[in-house]
């Protein structure tokens, strides 16, 4: 897949498993996998960090074949809240560390323009969200927000 804002392509990766069913060899229910996700958000994981540490700590390479829910899905199901969603807060805060470099660096026409392609995925996201009702429909991304967001 090409980069957005460059002219590079990126790498190919690996292809998720075409069957939509768990693998023999998982030794785990979807019970199990379920009590599994529930327990680690309770400690404080997001959703990302769960998918992968079951699949590289437990042996489980899909939690949606397993269970027939994602991860979210299981966390919403179990009482629990989820916050701000993964990808957007990992921008939020590149777009955090960006602007504190050019307070310092005031000069760096390179990291200025970075700066506005960050932004622009970020509201692109939030703009998703919002239609999707994952964010509230008036939230808006700002920097001073931002800032304190991820503080």
């Amino acid at each position: 897949m090409a980069k957005l804002h460059s002219k590079k392509h990126g790498k190919s990766g690996s292809k998720r498993p075409t069957i939509k069913s768990a693998p023999e060899w998982v030794d785990y229910a979807s019970h199990e996998v379920e009590e599994l996700v529930l327990k680690m958000h309770k400690e404080g994981h997001n959703p990302t960090t769960i998918g992968h540490t079951l699949r590289d700590q437990y042996g489980v390479p899909l939690v949606k074949n397993m269970t027939g829910k994602t991860i979210s899905q299981i966390i919403v199901d179990g009482g629990q809240k989820i916050g701000y969603p993964d990808d957007l807060i990992s921008l939020i805060r590149k777009a955090v560390r960006v602007a504190n470099h050019l307070k310092a660096n005031k000069g760096d026409a390179h990291n200025t323009t970075k700066l506005i392609h960050i932004e622009s995925k970020i509201k692109r996201l939030v703009k998703y969200y919002r239609r999707s009702g994952r964010l509230p429909p008036l939230w808006e991304y700002s920097r001073e927000q931002a800032a304190l967001l991820v503080k």
